[in-house]
């Protein structure tokens, strides 16, 4: 009979990796959705396990030490054969995964998912949702959709819709601003917003108003939500006003529930497809990249018709 393992908690070795290949215990825990204080105290109970420290505390960073190093080499080259293990296994399992942020999936994807179906039955479709950036090492994703500029290393990125961002509200609150709002009458109203972001990955309202010539230290008026869909769930119920991402609040626009109470931004950045460039995709990824860029050109010419400009 094999032995027990002596090993120390699995995830103190995710992290470990995370905070070695990116040389900063904040920048891991960003990538892996903790606190730096997190990071910091399982990376403190593996080298209280192992009795040797593993890293060198310098003012901007870490530095593995010389044992850190020699960990180093042997987690990551194991997480490796893992992540390439469980890729061989989707596979023969016949499953599609597909990685994108939560406010995507609700609004835009998880309503096409039938007419996804359709087109590869018998195929298991995982659609798995980050709220961080992107990031391709990490992902075992076939296919991905993510938000930003469309650069990520090692990638091939199609956008599919362009950042186009306007003021939305319910009716309640339309009907009290009366007619049509500036852009300063939005400053009596409760804002409602995302936590801001280093870098800054999305438009903000001190952006919009800015994008208008008025600047707003401050924002008093602010409400901040940790994910989109409670910013979308309180503008409904009249909570406030909010920053509404056009293929995610398409549908309320359409059905009324909401509707567009300030003039549109425009940037370049947007929602991407995103693929592998090192490797050809099979004629099943092929057909389900063609007909999501289908979909996505179908969706910008109909809301041409539903959203003002």
């Amino acid at each position: 009979m094999a032995e027990k393992l002596q090993l120390p908690p699995l995830q103190a070795l995710v992290v470990f990796e995370a905070a070695a290949r990116l040389g900063n215990f904040t920048a891991a825990g960003n990538e892996l959705g903790l606190s730096q204080p997190a990071v910091s105290q399982r990376i403190q109970m593996l080298e209280n396990s192992l009795l040797t420290p593993l890293f060198e505390r310098k003012h901007r960073g870490v530095q593995l030490t010389e044992s850190g190093h020699s960990l180093y080499l042997i987690v990551r080259s194991s997480l490796n054969d893992i992540s390439e293990q469980l890729a061989r296994t989707r596979r023969q399992r016949n499953v599609l995964r597909i990685d994108t942020d939560m406010g995507f999936a609700s609004y835009w994807l998880l309503p096409r998912m039938e007419r996804l179906q359709a087109l590869i039955p018998g195929v298991e479709v995982q659609v798995t949702t980050s709220p961080n950036d992107y990031n391709f090492r990490d992902s075992q994703a076939e296919l991905a959709i993510y938000f930003g500029q469309g650069n990520w290393p090692g990638t091939q990125a199609q956008r599919l819709f362009p950042e186009i961002v306007f003021p939305v509200c319910n009716q309640r609150i339309k009907q009290e601003m009366r007619g049509k709002p500036s852009p300063e009458a939005l400053l009596s109203q409760p804002l409602l917003k995302l936590p801001e972001t280093r870098p800054q990955r999305w438009i903000t309202w001190e952006d919009w108003f800015r994008h208008h010539q008025i600047y707003t230290p401050g924002l008093s008026a602010a409400r901040t939500f940790n994910a989109y869909s409670l910013v979308i769930q309180a503008t409904l119920e009249g909570q406030g006003i909010a920053l509404g991402w056009q293929p995610l609040i398409a549908p309320f626009i359409k059905s009324q529930q909401l509707v567009q109470c300030g003039p549109q931004v425009r940037t370049e950045r947007g929602y991407y497809l995103i693929s592998a460039s090192h490797k050809p995709l099979s004629a099943q990824l092929e057909k389900i990249k063609s007909w999501l860029l289908d979909e996505a050109w179908g969706f910008n010419k109909e809301t041409l018709s539903i959203t003002e400009n």
